[in-house]
């Protein structure tokens, strides 16, 4: 029976004491609930989802109950992500684990308690082993050793074993000579343990006796009642790309195979459906054993004892037994899938070892979800975005054996070795005159040494189902889509809205026939983007979930190849766009973009260890080949949404990496290769030299995140003093850079200089400021922002005015969020126009993307001068889209009211 809910003021009295008086009319709040996509597959073993909440509507104690369509209780495991300064819940994370998820949706109730699990999650330790016990399945996760889930329980009996990770590494790009690692744990740590949900994290090391290298880290996620792991495994890259080329990366379990050979099954995954086989296949065959056994043999059920069979005819005297005709039916022993592109893969079988392989039907994109077990059970393993970031594999090995194996490759041991190599020779920029001349060309800053790949990391996510018997298809299918395409429980976008997180945006509204043109623009270049990933296959280990940054109308492509013009690595906020995208629109098609480019910036563009830890990589063909290492690649402004979404704990430890010192940046010329400071090899002794948008923009994101997720004391006053500083100084925020001593985290303020650039504003502050200052009373930052958001895109006689000196300012558009977040604070009409009248038509850089048709469509390009047909809108470039969209979004949210009722003709030179 349903917890009786504590709902009256009374019971919230008892609950809260004399709280209640201010919080009792937030506390009647709840939370509706619905699914990201409208049809959820089945769980892959339960569900994550954060709410934000209104300040001081939901006290830090507070209890919750989840409903579902019916009014039903569920169990719900609940904790705090993020809290507002007055302790009040700002963020919280819940986990559920429903059976069967409900279509229409659940309801959330805070201050309520919720329904207590009959037999929740057990976490116990048994020696230097973690056991769990789900309630259906048990798992065994030892302390140290080259295995990291020593056993698989379900349904009584072990159906797994042994499971660990497996690498390849040759000292050759061809890979001739491999040497095989293991992957060695070295440490097990409880993150959380139920009653719900149950979290393992899982450290270790690849060895092979004598060398240790490419740390891991791996989370084992459990959910009650359920037979299913969530595995996020991510690795760090910390060799010499030079001289070592990985040649595999898996995982794989050992299967036990106790059943006759025939009750043995195989499936996998391909683009639909299953591949559907048997170690010993009984259909097919010239005597037929009749229809029950074949039926119960696709079917993956006991087949009828051999003797019930029919087919008793034979040109033999007397007919052999079916018991002696299987013998001279082949066993099959092992199975390979490989996915060595996004278009296709191939599918083979063989008897054994010392047998050649025969092929299979192949087809295009494999799942990449495969079982292997018989009718006592086995295992089910999938990898996430199996196709998206090939080359992978599946492999099967040893069924015809006692001990099977199944193996998930995220790197395919079949593709070439994996190549980490700087891709040109940089014959020409030894010198800082040679590096010079080649950033004019190529746009490319270049110095030696620096494109080096060690230090990045690759975050999969794989799925584990112990199953008690072989999965019917119907299930198999369902475990497969949800291991493809999670189920994601999400609140609607007006709910986000009203909790007043993420700062500046609104809902889309096109009753004002000025707004409906921006709002089309917007959704025209968000799907824009999301089908170029398709067409222009941005796929791959290293490339799935990266946009590219330029485009090349002359070969119809982008610019893949050219220098800084390739890879986008967050350049001018990618990622940001499109978080406020999805938050106004819940589309999501728009989520599951900013998902995979959440995953892939926040790790491959981001160094994790070495030299350059902390920092990212600004765009290049390589997304670590250019040598200008900065902060706001790193910064946490660009996944902190998908943490607070789903509080995915990896995603919470990014945030955590923007770690920055005197000696990292003496070390490192965080600008450009060719800057001024370049060759400074000691510390300043006066403090760090700080650009106050492109770095300070991502150390205040760092305390900010940290504040709001920790309620951290320190990081709180960081944030305070700094900015007290910069508002104190000579010249405020347009001092552009100052020094930050380290030690005492305080500015220098003395220095007077006014130092003006047009990418202080586009790599989040104006995102972090604005929540900032909507929570804290910071009167001389304030003023000093106020002004550089006035005067940045004034005329040159009121810059000389303010500043004693002029700039032209460039990125105008970009800008114009500025004078309407001025605006919006002073309640300035002439602001919020002049903000207006400088979007719709004022100078870009390169094109004003509001001249666009809103109604255009992509234009289909084919013929001999492309590979393929794709499509393209010429004169859209990632950097334009990206602030386009983020003007857009704001100025909507903090001037519509001055916006007007007409809509600006499009410029011709932008309509086709």
């Amino acid at each position: 029976m349903p917890t009786t809910d504590p709902s009256t003021d009374e019971a919230q009295l008892h609950l809260y004491g004399p709280r209640v008086v201010r919080l009792a009319g937030a506390m009647s709040r709840s939370a509706s609930l619905r699914w990201l996509e409208p049809e959820p597959a089945g769980l892959a073993g339960g569900v994550t989802w954060g709410v934000p909440w209104p300040q001081g509507a939901v006290p830090a104690d507070a209890p919750f109950a989840l409903r579902d369509s019916r009014g039903r209780g569920l169990p719900v495991q609940s904790w705090t992500t993020a809290s507002w300064p007055d302790g009040s819940v700002k963020w919280s994370a819940h986990c559920a684990a429903p059976a069967t998820p409900d279509p229409s949706g659940y309801t959330l109730h805070p201050g309520r308690r919720g329904e207590v699990a009959t037999r929740g999650l057990e976490v116990t330790q048994h020696g230097t082993d973690t056991l769990v016990d789900t309630g259906t399945m048990r798992a065994t996760i030892p302390a140290r050793g080259p295995v990291m889930i020593a056993t698989l329980e379900a349904g009584g009996r072990v159906v797994a074993r042994d499971g660990r990770l497996l690498s390849e590494l040759a000292m050759d790009p061809e890979g001739r000579s491999r040497t095989p690692f293991e992957g060695v744990v070295e440490s097990v740590t409880v993150e959380q343990s139920g009653p719900v949900r149950a979290v393992l994290l899982v450290k270790g090391r690849h060895s092979d006796g004598r060398r240790h290298w490419m740390p891991f880290r791996v989370r084992l996620v459990f959910h009650a009642s359920s037979d299913q792991i969530r595995v996020v495994h991510t690795m760090i890259w910390d060799a010499d790309p030079d001289r070592d080329f990985l040649c595999a990366l898996g995982l794989r379990f050992d299967v036990p195979m106790d059943a006759p050979l025939h009750d043995r099954h195989v499936r996998i995954a391909g683009s639909s459906g299953f591949l559907t086989e048997s170690v010993r296949p009984v259909t097919g065959l010239w005597r037929d054993p009749g229809a029950a056994a074949r039926a119960a043999q696709v079917a993956g059920r006991p087949t009828p004892p051999t003797h019930e069979w029919t087919g008793t005819k034979s040109y033999l005297d007397p007919p052999p037994t079916w018991d002696d005709r299987l013998r001279h039916v082949p066993a099959w022993n092992d199975w390979t899938l490989t996915q060595l592109s996004a278009d296709g893969y191939t599918l083979r079988k063989r008897t054994g070892e010392s047998h050649g392989w025969v092929t299979i039907p192949s087809g295009t994109r494999s799942r990449g979800y495969a079982y292997l077990g018989s009718v006592h059970g086995g295992l089910e393993l999938g990898l996430r975005g199996f196709w998206q970031s090939h080359p992978t594999q599946l492999d099967v090995r040893g069924a015809a054996t006692d001990h099977a194996s199944l193996t998930a490759w995220m790197w395919s041991p079949e593709a070439q070795p994996m190549d980490l190599r700087f891709y040109h020779a940089g014959e020409h920029e030894q010198t800082d005159e040679g590096q010079l001349a080649a950033l004019e060309v190529t746009y490319e800053d270049y110095k030696p040494g620096f494109g080096d790949a060690s230090g990045i990391a690759r975050t999969h996510e794989l799925l584990i189902r112990a199953a008690p018997t072989t999965p019917d298809h119907e299930t198999l299918d369902a475990h497969a889509r949800a291991n493809a395409n999670p189920p994601q429980l999400v609140c609607a976008p007006d709910y986000l809205h009203d909790a007043g997180v993420f700062g500046h945006w609104s809902l889309p509204d096109r009753s004002n026939a000025a707004a409906a043109p921006i709002e089309d623009r917007l959704q025209l270049l968000a799907d824009y983007y999301a089908d170029q990933v398709e067409e222009r296959r941005w796929y791959g280990f290293w490339d799935y979930g990266d946009v590219m940054h330029s485009y090349d109308t002359d070969r119809h492509t982008w610019r893949y190849d050219i220098g800084g013009y390739a890879w986008d690595n967050s350049e001018l906020s990618t990622d940001l766009w499109l978080w406020y995208h999805y938050l106004r629109t819940g589309d999501a098609k728009a989520f599951r973009l900013a998902e995979a480019m959440t995953r892939h910036t926040g790790e491959v563009d981001v160094y994790h260890l070495g030299r350059f830890a902390g920092f990212g990589t600004r765009h290049n063909v390589q997304h670590w080949g250019c040598s200008c290492k900065q902060l706001r690649v790193s910064s946490p402004v660009y996944r902190r949404f998908l943490y607070f979404l789903t509080a995915d704990e990896r995603v919470g430890e990014l945030l955590d990496e923007v770690a920055v010192t005197g000696e990292t940046f003496a070390a490192l010329d965080h600008h450009r290769a060719v800057g001024a400071r370049q060759g400074r090899s000691k510390p300043d002794p006066r403090g760090m030299e700080v650009d106050l948008g492109i770095d300070f923009g991502a150390i205040l994101a760092s305390w900010f995140t940290r504040w709001e997720r920790t309620g951290d004391p320190d990081a709180r006053r960081r944030i305070i003093e700094t900015l007290t500083d910069i508002g104190t100084m000579p010249r405020g925020y347009f001092t552009g850079v100052a020094r930050l001593d380290p030690a005492t985290g305080r500015f220098d303020t003395t220095e007077d200089r006014v130092t003006v650039s047009h990418l202080s504003a586009v790599f989040g502050i104006v995102e972090v400021l604005a929540e900032i200052l909507d929570l804290l009373d910071l009167p001389e930052f304030e003023e000093t922002w106020l002004q550089y958001c006035q005067i940045y895109l004034a005329s040159p006689e009121v810059q000389e005015a303010a500043t004693g000196t002029t700039w032209n300012p460039a990125l105008q558009l970009a800008h114009t969020r500025l004078l309407a977040w001025a605006a919006h604070r002073l309640g300035d009409e002439a602001l919020a126009t002049r903000a207006w009248t400088l979007f719709h038509s004022g100078p870009a850089d390169r094109a004003n993307l509001n001249q666009l048709d809103p109604d255009r469509r992509p234009d289909p390009v084919a013929g001999l001068t492309v590979a393929e047909p794709v499509s393209e809108l010429a004169g859209v470039t990632t950097n334009d889209a990206a602030q386009y969209g983020l003007a857009a979004i704001q100025n909507l949210a903090l001037v519509s009211e001055w916006l007007g009722e007409t809509a600006p003709e499009p410029s011709p030179t932008h309509t086709r």
